[in-house]
């Protein structure tokens, strides 16, 4: 079971920084996933009163608080039309609406999970993390490090133009995904990223090694790309399938994606 000695609710960022570089001490989000845990927690470091649970948007981008929970994401106006609706696709199988309102956008993208929709939905966007300390580096960046003791403040989408598909398979409704995909074509430049993730390891930008789509999304350059990841793409197998099985899906939906964001 999970045991924590102590509980503050910090009043600024600098005191969350410096009480978690101690041992044992960890910043709480919704604890959806802390609580499944067996371990001891001395300090439990809130963030709540921190005001960092809210959207913000402009004209360049949004800004998404590290305490913002799924579901505040899942029903934002503003993020849906960016993304064509692919934020709610993504997120409404997460459980139920009741873990939705607690687990946090923050604790998903720190925890870096190999199951999560809200990283395979957010990595291939221009997508950034705020961090405390270092400052804004690239999602995609963060996402292949390890973990260390800084802190997400925001999470930052660039607002470019995109044509965004999402599609996520799973045995059963609100179980785990078997495998995650998300793509993205940029309007400004054409380029497109295929993201893939409960492989089952976190989610990944597909590299183009090949320039299969470098001029362009054809009937001819899908049937490749997709070829390509379904041979090339690392997976494994689990109890939710084999890694052979996640390989076929892979391709699959990355045929999919193609051909949706390139209407």
């Amino acid at each position: 079971m999970l045991n924590i000695q102590n509980y503050i609710k910090v009043e600024s960022l600098d005191e969350a920084y410096e009480l978690n570089q101690k041992k044992n001490n960890k910043i709480i989000g919704g604890m959806m996933w802390m609580r499944m845990g067996d371990s001891r927690i001395n300090t439990a470091i809130d963030l709540s009163g921190l005001g960092l649970d809210k959207i913000e948007e402009n004209d360049d981008e949004f800004r998404i608080g590290c305490m913002v929970t799924l579901r505040q994401l899942e029903v934002h106006d503003g993020f849906n039309q960016y993304t064509g609706g692919c934020v709610k696709e993504a997120l409404r199988h997460i459980v139920g609406v009741q873990f939705r309102n607690l687990a946090t956008v923050g604790g998903s993208i720190f925890g870096r999970y190999g199951f999560s929709d809200v990283l395979t939905l957010l990595i291939g966007l221009d997508s950034y993390v705020e961090l405390y300390k270092e400052g804004v580096v690239r999602l995609e960046d963060y996402a292949g490090r390890s973990y260390n003791n800084d802190i997400i403040v925001n999470i930052i989408v660039k607002k470019r133009p995109v044509h965004m598909f999402y599609e996520a398979v799973r045995i059963t409704e609100t179980d785990l995904p078997v495998l995650t995909c998300a793509g993205v074509k940029f309007a400004d430049t054409g380029l497109c990223n295929i993201c893939i993730g409960a492989r089952p390891g976190k989610a990944v930008i597909v590299k183009d090694t090949y320039d299969i789509l470098s001029s362009g999304i054809s009937e001819e350059s899908i049937e490749k790309f997709a070829d390509f990841v379904e041979k090339n793409l690392p997976t494994q197998g689990n109890m939710r399938g084999s890694a052979g099985y996640r390989s076929h899906l892979a391709g699959v939906l990355t045929k999919r994606a193609l051909i949706n964001i390139n209407k």
